[in-house]
């Protein structure tokens, strides 16, 4: 199998959490908001909409290849900062909640690796960036 095609792959189903959990945002922003608003930070509905906005944009960016290294940059710091906001301080007294938020942080972080890699090796030939060309063609 080529790497543009598992960079195809890859893709793919890095995009799926994104457009998935950012449609489900625009649609019904009561519990981010809620995460937001516990998190100390203001304008929590607001703020719920345009991480929704950002997720499902930057999830089909990365569908379809396009500006993948400026967005996968942009993905792998949404990810760390959302784990050291929203999970991090993980001593909430319930222990469920805890272990939850532990799996959480450590899904963001290793995602955030993830996309640095996207960045770092491109979109792939099977890409709006490649046919627009703005990134070499992966090797083999």
């Amino acid at each position: 199998m080529s790497n543009n095609v598992i960079i195809l792959i890859a893709r793919i189903l890095l995009s799926f959490m994104f457009i998935l959990s950012g449609f489900m945002k625009l649609t019904d922003p009561a519990g981010t908001a809620g995460m937001i608003a516990g998190a100390g930070l203001p304008a929590a509905t607001l703020l719920a909409y345009v991480a929704g906005l950002f997720e499902l944009l930057a999830g089909l960016a990365v569908l379809t290849g396009f500006q993948v290294r400026i967005v996968g940059w942009l993905l792998a710091g949404f990810c760390v900062f959302t784990a050291v906001a929203f999970h991090l301080p993980y001593a909430s007294g319930a222990e469920l909640v805890n272990i939850l938020n532990q799996i959480m942080v450590m899904k963001n972080i290793t995602l955030a690796g993830a996309y640095i890699l996207l960045a770092a090796v491109g979109a792939g030939a099977y890409s709006i960036d490649a046919r627009r060309g703005l990134q070499a063609v992966a090797a083999r």
